[in-house]
Protein backbone atom coordinates (compact mmCIF):
# COMPACT_ATOMS: atom_id res chain seq x y z
CA UNK A 1 0.00 0.00 0.00
CA UNK A 2 2.94 2.49 0.92
CA UNK A 3 4.36 1.74 -2.44
CA UNK A 4 1.21 2.02 -4.13
CA UNK A 5 0.68 6.02 -2.73
CA UNK A 6 4.53 7.15 -3.06
CA UNK A 7 4.10 5.93 -6.41
CA UNK A 8 0.95 7.92 -6.87
CA UNK A 9 2.38 10.73 -5.46
CA UNK A 10 4.98 10.86 -7.66
CA UNK A 11 2.97 10.71 -10.98
CA UNK A 12 1.25 13.22 -9.04
CA UNK A 13 4.39 15.68 -8.55
CA UNK A 14 5.90 14.83 -12.10
CA UNK A 15 2.25 15.25 -14.09
CA UNK A 16 2.01 19.08 -12.13
CA UNK A 17 6.18 19.79 -12.89
CA UNK A 18 5.49 19.51 -16.51
CA UNK A 19 1.89 21.05 -16.42
CA UNK A 20 2.38 23.75 -13.58
CA UNK A 21 6.14 23.97 -12.65
CA UNK A 22 6.49 23.73 -9.24
CA UNK A 23 5.84 20.46 -7.19
CA UNK A 24 2.77 20.59 -4.16
CA UNK A 25 4.44 20.85 -0.27
CA UNK A 26 3.35 17.70 0.25
CA UNK A 27 5.38 15.31 -2.89
CA UNK A 28 9.06 14.73 -1.86
CA UNK A 29 11.80 17.13 -2.73
CA UNK A 30 12.69 17.00 -6.50
CA UNK A 31 15.18 15.82 -8.35
CA UNK A 32 17.95 16.81 -10.72
CA UNK A 33 15.64 15.21 -13.65
CA UNK A 34 13.07 17.23 -12.63
CA UNK A 35 14.85 20.19 -11.71
CA UNK A 36 16.23 20.02 -15.91
CA UNK A 37 12.97 19.69 -17.07
CA UNK A 38 11.42 22.61 -14.92
CA UNK A 39 14.08 25.04 -16.34
CA UNK A 40 13.77 23.29 -20.00
CA UNK A 41 9.89 24.30 -19.99
CA UNK A 42 10.43 28.33 -18.88
CA UNK A 43 13.22 28.68 -21.20
CA UNK A 44 10.99 27.26 -23.49
CA UNK A 45 13.97 25.09 -24.80
CA UNK A 46 13.61 21.62 -26.08
CA UNK A 47 15.98 18.84 -24.37
CA UNK A 48 17.17 18.14 -27.66
CA UNK A 49 18.58 21.54 -27.89
CA UNK A 50 20.46 22.12 -24.19
CA UNK A 51 24.35 20.96 -24.14
CA UNK A 52 26.67 21.12 -21.64
CA UNK A 53 24.13 20.60 -18.95
CA UNK A 54 25.49 21.08 -15.11
CA UNK A 55 23.35 20.84 -12.39
CA UNK A 56 24.70 21.37 -8.65
CA UNK A 57 23.00 21.48 -5.40
CA UNK A 58 23.44 24.88 -3.56
CA UNK A 59 21.76 26.74 -1.10
CA UNK A 60 20.62 30.35 -1.92
CA UNK A 61 19.18 32.98 0.86
CA UNK A 62 18.89 29.62 3.14
CA UNK A 63 16.71 27.65 0.59
CA UNK A 64 18.23 24.41 -0.77
CA UNK A 65 18.17 24.91 -4.46
CA UNK A 66 19.72 23.09 -7.98
CA UNK A 67 20.98 25.73 -9.85
CA UNK A 68 20.74 24.53 -13.81
CA UNK A 69 23.01 25.70 -16.63
CA UNK A 70 23.21 24.90 -19.91
CA UNK A 71 23.95 26.49 -23.35
CA UNK A 72 22.07 25.91 -26.93
CA UNK A 73 23.37 27.18 -30.15
CA UNK A 74 20.93 30.32 -29.31
CA UNK A 75 22.14 31.59 -25.63
CA UNK A 76 23.19 30.03 -22.51
CA UNK A 77 20.65 29.44 -19.59
CA UNK A 78 20.49 29.62 -16.10
CA UNK A 79 17.95 28.50 -13.17
CA UNK A 80 17.80 28.35 -9.51
CA UNK A 81 15.34 25.79 -8.36
CA UNK A 82 13.84 24.99 -5.06
CA UNK A 83 14.75 21.69 -4.20
CA UNK A 84 11.86 21.56 -1.82
CA UNK A 85 9.00 23.03 -4.55
CA UNK A 86 9.90 23.21 -7.82
CA UNK A 87 9.93 26.91 -7.43
CA UNK A 88 12.32 28.98 -9.36
CA UNK A 89 14.60 31.31 -7.14
CA UNK A 90 16.38 32.83 -9.80
CA UNK A 91 17.37 33.05 -13.39
CA UNK A 92 19.23 34.05 -16.10
CA UNK A 93 19.09 33.91 -20.11
CA UNK A 94 19.72 36.11 -23.05
CA UNK A 95 18.96 34.69 -26.37
CA UNK A 96 21.47 35.49 -29.30
CA UNK A 97 20.82 38.43 -31.64
CA UNK A 98 21.63 36.59 -35.01
CA UNK A 99 19.71 33.70 -33.88
CA UNK A 100 16.88 35.71 -33.36
CA UNK A 101 16.68 36.79 -36.66
CA UNK A 102 16.27 33.75 -38.28
CA UNK A 103 12.79 33.15 -36.27
CA UNK A 104 9.41 33.80 -38.04
CA UNK A 105 7.10 35.72 -35.92
CA UNK A 106 4.45 38.47 -35.58
CA UNK A 107 4.67 41.90 -34.27
CA UNK A 108 3.40 42.32 -30.60
CA UNK A 109 2.25 45.59 -29.51
CA UNK A 110 3.31 46.79 -25.79
CA UNK A 111 -0.08 45.31 -24.53
CA UNK A 112 0.66 41.94 -26.16
CA UNK A 113 4.31 41.84 -24.77
CA UNK A 114 2.27 42.46 -21.14
CA UNK A 115 0.69 38.91 -21.75
CA UNK A 116 4.05 37.18 -22.51
CA UNK A 117 5.13 37.90 -19.70
CA UNK A 118 1.92 37.87 -17.44
CA UNK A 119 1.86 34.23 -19.52
CA UNK A 120 5.35 33.47 -18.38
CA UNK A 121 4.72 34.43 -14.79
CA UNK A 122 1.42 31.99 -13.71
CA UNK A 123 -0.38 34.44 -11.07
CA UNK A 124 0.77 37.43 -11.92
CA UNK A 125 -1.20 40.99 -12.83
CA UNK A 126 -1.06 42.51 -16.02
CA UNK A 127 -1.38 45.75 -14.35
CA UNK A 128 2.31 44.86 -12.00
CA UNK A 129 4.19 44.93 -14.90
CA UNK A 130 5.91 47.79 -15.77
CA UNK A 131 7.51 48.31 -19.32
CA UNK A 132 8.08 50.56 -21.84
CA UNK A 133 9.66 51.20 -25.34
CA UNK A 134 13.24 51.19 -25.77
CA UNK A 135 15.29 52.00 -29.05
CA UNK A 136 13.55 51.82 -32.95
CA UNK A 137 14.30 49.68 -35.89
CA UNK A 138 15.72 46.17 -35.44
CA UNK A 139 17.21 47.76 -31.87
CA UNK A 140 14.03 48.34 -31.03
CA UNK A 141 13.10 46.03 -27.66
CA UNK A 142 10.39 46.59 -24.88
CA UNK A 143 12.24 46.41 -22.00
CA UNK A 144 10.51 45.68 -17.98
CA UNK A 145 10.01 44.42 -14.59
CA UNK A 146 7.68 43.17 -12.68
CA UNK A 147 7.98 41.79 -8.66
CA UNK A 148 5.84 39.10 -7.87
CA UNK A 149 5.70 36.42 -5.16
CA UNK A 150 9.09 37.93 -3.68
CA UNK A 151 10.57 37.67 -7.16
CA UNK A 152 11.75 40.39 -9.14
CA UNK A 153 11.85 40.13 -13.19
CA UNK A 154 13.83 41.69 -15.35
CA UNK A 155 13.35 41.44 -19.36
CA UNK A 156 13.37 42.48 -23.07
CA UNK A 157 11.13 41.17 -25.89
CA UNK A 158 11.96 42.02 -29.49
CA UNK A 159 8.59 43.80 -30.64
CA UNK A 160 9.00 41.91 -34.28
CA UNK A 161 8.42 38.41 -32.37
CA UNK A 162 7.25 38.64 -29.52
CA UNK A 163 10.07 36.77 -27.56
CA UNK A 164 11.86 37.19 -24.65
CA UNK A 165 15.39 37.68 -25.57
CA UNK A 166 16.73 38.53 -22.09
CA UNK A 167 14.71 37.27 -18.49
CA UNK A 168 16.18 37.52 -15.12
CA UNK A 169 14.68 36.30 -12.18
CA UNK A 170 16.14 37.00 -8.77
CA UNK A 171 14.61 35.95 -5.41
CA UNK A 172 14.50 39.43 -3.23
CA UNK A 173 14.58 39.29 0.49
Amino acid sequence: MKVKMSVACLALCLALVMGAGAVPAQCAEIGREQAFAIALKNAGVPERDAYNVEIKSDRENGIAIFKVEFETRYGDYEFEVARESGRFIGAVYEVDDDWLRTLGGSPVSLDEAKRVVQKKVPGSHFRDIRMHREGGGHDARYEGELFHEGIKYEFEIDPRTGRIVDWNADLRG
